[in-house]
Formats: C-alpha cells, sequence, structure tokens
C-alpha cells in the first residue's frame, strides 16, 4: 500500500497525511484560530471606525463643491465675498475645451452678488463709462475709466444675461450670437450646454475616462472629438447595453447548467470554438492584408485616425501574426495536454456536481461584491471627509516688488480676510493677491490617510479571503461526505457561521500579509513616479526589478492563502499550520499541481471568452440589423458590453474554480489518505476514481 501511495505523488517532499478513521470531512470540534491577530484586526476595525466618525463630524465636503474664483476665494463663503455666491466667467466661451476639467477655463472669474440680468457690449474708444453694467475684478480704481480697465482685463468686455447652474453664471447660446461679439459670434458649439455635458460626464467614471485617456493620447482636436464621440455613443446606446449585461447573466445561468449535465460536450465545443474563432480571425486578417496590399488606401478617404490605422497592410500583417502565434500555441496544448485535459474536465465535472448540490454558493460572491463595495464606498467618503478637515490656506502670488509697494514675498502665508490689496508703484500696475492654496490640515493627516489606504486594501482583502474559505467549507463538506446524496442542505450557512464563530483570525492574518505586500508595491510605484525626472537607467532597471519581484511575490502568497483556507476550512487549524500542510500537500504533487490548475484555469478562461462573443454577437446584429440608433463607433458599445459580460461571467466562474482548488486538493489528500479497501474506501465520485483507473473495493 505504501508503495501504491508513492506512485500517486510527484515526490516524497513532507510527511504523508495517515490514515484517520474518525475523519469524514471539515472538522466538528475545533476552535478558534489566530486569536493574536482576530485581537489586532478588531482594534484596527475600530480605530478606522473611529477615524470615520472624527471625519464625519468635522470635515465638509461642500467646501469642494464650492465655486472659487481667479484668486482662489470661495464665493459665498470667504469674508470679502460672503455676499458674493455666485461664479462669473468673463469669457465663458474659453471653457469649452476638453482639457478644461484638468487644466481650468482660461479666463478671469469673480464672484458676484448675483448673475447679470442683462446683456452688454464695451466699445472701445466710446464715451461708455457705467462700471455696474459689466463685471469687473475686486478693488479697481473707480477713477479709472472704463476703457482703460476693459484693455487691461480689469473688467469684462461683455456680460449676457444669464441664469445660475451650480453657483455658476451661464447664458444662452441665443444671446451672445445675437450680440454680435467679434470672434465669439460664430461659435457654432453651446457652451451652455458644453458645460452640462461635462457635468454629465463628470458624473460617469467611464466618460472621464475616456475624456482623459484621449486627451493624453494626443491633442488634436479630432482625438477630442472622437473621445467626446465615445463617450455619446455610450450613453445613445444605454438601453443596448443593459439588454446585453442582462443577457449575459441569463446566458451565464445557461452554461453553468449545461455545465452540470454535458461538462465534456461543453468544454470540448468551447476549445473547437476557439479554435474555430481563431483560425476564422486569421483568414480573415490574412484577406485583409492582401486587399489593402492590392490597393493602397488614400488618407483623404479615411474619416478619422481609428479608421486610417485599419486601412494600413502593415496593421493586419501585425493581427495576423499575433492571432496566429495564438492559434498555433493553443492547437499545441490541445494535442500534447489531451490526456490532462480530460483530467481537468472531470474535476469540472465534479465541481458541477458539487455547486449544483448547494445552488445557493453560485449567487454567494454577489454579497462579498456588496461588501466590498461598501468598504470601497467608506474608504472614499472617509479621504474626503478628512481632506476637509481644517481651515483654508492663502499664500501672495503674482507679487512683483518693482510694481507692488506692500511688505510681502511670493510664498508668504496671508489671511484673505484682512488681507489688503497692493497699491500701485510708480504707476505699474500690481496684480499680487492672496490665493488659496489647499486646506490646511493638522500634522496627523497625512498619517489618517495611510492608515485609511491600509483600512482599505485589508478590508478588501479579508472579504475576499471571506469568500474563499466558506466556499471551501461548502465543497470540502460535498467532497467528504460518503453518500452525496446526505450533504446539509443549510451547507453555505454552516459554513459561513462555521467560518465567522473560528476562523476570522486566520482571514485576517492571511489578508494582512497580501496587504502588506500591496503596500509596497504602491510605495514603489510612488517611488517610481517620483524618480522619473531624473531619467536615470540605474534607478528605472532596479525599480523595475522590484516591481516584478513584488508582484510575483504577492501572485504567489495568494495562491499559498487560498490553499491555506481550503486546508483550514477542513481541519480547523491556524493559517501557519493549514499553509504548511496545504504547501507540503502541493509540493509532493508539484507537475500534477501545475498541469491541471492552469488548464483548468485556461478551459475556464476560454469558456468565458466563449460567453463574451456570443453576447456581443448578438448585441452587435441588434445594433446593426434591428436598432434605429445612429452611433459613431458601433464597436464602442461592444467593447462596453464585452468587457461587462467578462466580469459577469468571472463571478460566477470565480465560484466554479474555488469548487475546483477545493474538490482538487480534497483529492489529493484523498488519495494519500485511502487506498480503495473496504477500511480506507476512496471518497472521490466514481466518475473520478473511472477517470484515474481506481475502485473501491
Amino acid at each position: 500500500m505504501r508503495g501504491s501511495r508513492s506512485a500517486l505523488a510527484d515526490n516524497d517532499i513532507g510527511e504523508r497525511i495517515s490514515y484517520n478513521p474518525d475523519f469524514n470531512g471539515p472538522l466538528k470540534g475545533r476552535s478558534c484560530t489566530d486569536v493574536i491577530c482576530l485581537l489586532l484586526f478588531l482594534v484596527f476595525i475600530g480605530c478606522w471606525i473611529g477615524i470615520g466618525i472624527f471625519a464625519f463630524v468635522n470635515g465638509d465636503p461642500e467646501k469642494l463643491l464650492i465655486p472659487r474664483d481667479s484668486y482662489g476665494s470661495r464665493c459665498g463663503y470667504d469674508a470679502h465675498v460672503k455676499d458674493k455666491p455666485y461664479l462669473h466667467f468673463f469669457d465663458l466661451t474659453k471653457c469649452i475645451d476638453p482639457s478644461v476639467p484638468f487644466t481650468g477655463c482660461n479666463t478671469p472669474q469673480v464672484c458676484v452678488k448675483n448673475c447679470p440680468k442683462e446683456s452688454y457690449y464695451h466699445i472701445e474708444n466710446s464715451n461708455q463709462n457705467d462700471k455696474s453694467k459689466t463685471v469687473c475684478k475686486y478693488d479697481i480704481n473707480e477713477n479709472e475709466s472704463l476703457d482703460s480697465l476693459v484693455k487691461k482685463g480689469d473688467c469684462a468686455k461683455w456680460v449676457l444675461k444669464s441664469e445660475q447652474i451650480l453657483k455658476r453664471c451661464l447664458y444662452k447660446i441665443e444671446d451672445r450670437r445675437s450680440l454680435k461679439i467679434p470672434r465669439s459670434s460664430n461659435i457654432e458649439r453651446d457652451e451652455v450646454s458644453e458645460v452640462k455635458k461635462f457635468l454629465d460626464i463628470a458624473s460617469s467614471w467611464l466618460g472621464l475616462v475616456v475624456q482623459y485617456a484621449v486627451d493624453r493620447f494626443s491633442d488634436s482636436v479630432e482625438a477630442q472629438q472622437a473621445g467626446m464621440n465615445v463617450v455619446n455613443d455610450i450613453k445613445d446606446s444605454y438601453k443596448e447595453i443593459l439588454l446585453g449585461i442582462g443577457l449575459s447573466i441569463v446566458v451565464c445561468i445557461i452554461y453553468i447548467v449545461l455545465l452540470r449535465w454535458i461538462a465534456p460536450v461543453m468544454v470540448w465545443l468551447s476549445i473547437l470554438g476557439a479554435l474555430a474563432g481563431l483560425a476564422f480571425c486569421v483568414y480573415y486578417s490574412v484577406t485583409q492584408y492582401q486587399y489593402y496590399k492590392d490597393n493602397p488606401y488614400k488618407y483623404e478617404d479615411a474619416t478619422n485616425s481609428f479608421d486610417r490605422a485599419f486601412k494600413k497592410p502593415s496593421t493586419w500583417m501585425w493581427i495576423l501574426i499575433i492571432l496566429s502565434v495564438i492559434l498555433g500555441l493553443l492547437f499545441l496544448i490541445v494535442v500534447f495536454l489531451r490526456k490532462r485535459i480530460v483530467l481537468a474536465i472531470a474535476l469540472i465535472q465534479e465541481g458541477s456536481k458539487a455547486v449544483s448540490s448547494t445552488t445557493s454558493a453560485l449567487f454567494f460572491p454577489i454579497i462579498p461584491w456588496i461588501l466590498q463595495f461598501g468598504v470601497i464606498c467608506y474608504t472614499i467618503a472617509v479621504a474626503v471627509y478628512i481632506s476637509t478637515v481644517g481651515g483654508p490656506l492663502y499664500e501672495v502670488r503674482n507679487f512683483d516688488s518693482n510694481k507692488c509697494d506692500c511688505n510681502y514675498a511670493n510664498g508668504d502665508e496671508c489671511n484673505v480676510d484682512t488681507f489688503i490689496k497692493c497699491g500701485n508703484k510708480l504707476g505699474e500696475y500690481c496684480e499680487a493677491t492672496c490665493k488659496f492654496i489647499k486646506t490646511s490640515n493638522d500634522n496627523y493627516v497625512p498619517y489618517i490617510h495611510a492608515f485609511n489606504i491600509i483600512g482599505f486594501f485589508w478590508g478588501v482583502f479579508f472579504i475576499s479571503a471571506l469568500c474563499e474559505m466558506i466556499l471551501a467549507g461548502v465543497f470540502a463538506t460535498w467532497y467528504w461526505t460518503f453518500e452525496k446524496k446526505n450533504v446539509p442542505f443549510f451547507n453555505v450557512t454552516t459554513s459561513t457561521l462555521r467560518t465567522l464563530r473560528y476562523h476570522i483570525g486566520t482571514l485576517a492574518f492571511g489578508s494582512l500579509i497580501i496587504t502588506i505586500c500591496r503596500i509596497i508595491r504602491v510605495i514603489l510605484e510612488y517611488i517610481d513616479h517620483k524618480l522619473k525626472k531624473y531619467d536615470n537607467a540605474l534607478t528605472r532597471a532596479i525599480m523595475c526589478c522590484l516591481k516584478c519581484f513584488f508582484w510575483c511575490l504577492e501572485k504567489f502568497l495568494k495562491f499559498i492563502n487560498r490553499n491555506a483556507y481550503i486546508m483550514c476550512a477542513v481541519h480547523g487549524k491556524n493559517f501557519c499550520a493549514s499553509a504548511k500542510d496545504a504547501f507540503n500537500l502541493l509540493i509532493r504533487n508539484i507537475l500534477r499541481v501545475f498541469v491541471l490548475d492552469k488548464i483548468t484555469d485556461f478551459l475556464f478562461f476560454l469558456s468565458k471568452i466563449i460567453v463574451v462573443i456570443g453576447v456581443s454577437s448578438i448585441i452587435y446584429s441588434i445594433l446593426t440589423y434591428v436598432s434605429v440608433i445612429k452611433l459613431n463607433y458601433v464597436y464602442i458599445p461592444i467593447i462596453f458590453i464585452a468587457i461587462c459580460t467578462y466580469l459577469i461571467a468571472s463571478v460566477f466562474f470565480k465560484v466554479y474554480i474555488m469548487a475546483i482548488d477545493t474538490l482538487f486538493l480534497c483529492f489529493l489528500e484523498d488519495c494519500e489518505r485511502n487506498d480503495g479497501s473496504r477500511e480506507r474506501p476512496y471518497f472521490m465520485t466514481k466518475n473520478l476514481m473511472n477517470v484515474l483507473n481506481k475502485k473501491n473495493k
């Protein structure tokens, strides 16, 4: 028997699991594990909640929404503009630019008591001198003529009847055009609509990211317009996008149900479908390359840069090479690892049975996602409130000793309520101002931000670990139940209560390790960002090596943690003991672990790709042949739906992946613990025993 068990393992590292006649699944009589780390975690959470209460009591996020003038004064808030709650732009047409969210409007902005009720346009060298008709900067020389003030930019050359939107004075496009303002009356775009559009974009993280990416990619008008077209396409096709998201959920459920009954057929169809799809893409790339090689395009025929790029034969050549390499690798994997694929399919079948025996486990990851979303919202809220704790900090700006006769210097701290604007010196115009710089926080605030970031990572990783251990307990119970029909009905509830009662400390320990590794990676990214300005090849190489090392370390630790949670869910040991047992068991079967783990991951990846392609194809057909919506880029909603579908499929298949990892570890332990005799029968199903040529006597 010893020899037969040895043949099951790849090597003899570590002490093998001995037979225990009383073992029949997750240990019932267990005790709390990693209590010290549990206490540390509870203290940390208590402090984090205390920081949140302090931030919510003392912070004021409305300060971030208050309009500020060109000097940094908060309209309707700071003492000298307390009675001026609205912000007026001298020339709002300069705010029609995609870079405005990041650079600001390049026009003077002042706080006013009321938005202008009448329109006015100043004509140079005229006798117009009524300053009340226009809007001027603060503390202007009342004795100076309006013509002179307009020339210097102290007063607006024109104002329009405006309405306030979010305490900003905005006017109607018709009023500007009717005023016949040179170089601005012929602007076709509506600045009011543009500002409202920006507010809509700002409320959508996707639009903001797209706009920022396009702006960073190119400064050309074409690229900026493309960014707006992308956002508009997503907004116009939101019904089809919602339909695609709902359809992806339905398709995932149907696919999983089919896996329960015809897993081999579904897996092989996914493989063949991937091969056929790649082969078709290769063929299509060849035809496109040949077509554009024989029929060179003309630049004037291309409508935009994207269209131009895909009319180059070199583009299709690169696509052809990449797809051919992927197709060749996939074909070789299928040919040379077909036997391992059969074993992986058997594990997937076992996972399907385990999941179907406890259907609620399939939707269980939704709860951790909600909890993680709550952690993210709490972290952002604390960060925002903490950032507004404290008073405003003002500094002197635009100071020139040759023009200003006051006793200040650039960078000096000043009080905006008592600041006296510098006077002119020898007839030179002085523009020194007391400008808002930031909210002056106490020295402890940066440490609170750091604590908040650590809490974010620890909280997210803890919730992920909690999900993994609960699912591990569910599937381990199924595997170690000899008669599968006797699996407890409230299996998920039992595993959840067992984990929360005994193993919170273990989860806190494992997630803390990942948190420390992630914090180190964040610090390395910060250091790398600071070192980029020095452009040193040696430091870049060192930072690249360090980032690569800690990325690999984090991946390895996550792998070890997951298997440690599985062993803890089964045997009830602390984190270190569980990690040691799992590591030794995996090392003794290293070849089988590496091949099967990667093959199952690969098979599930193909399954997710098939789901994505299916849903995306259906929505593409609807947008192309059914919908009446005219889109600038029809593939933009398709890409968005594909990403959402992949994420949704990942949620459902995450349960399968955890089931297979748990069953695989239990299977390895079963092979070492038992030999198929009457006294020591295997707990694996008959299907898995047939694949491995084993049987119970």
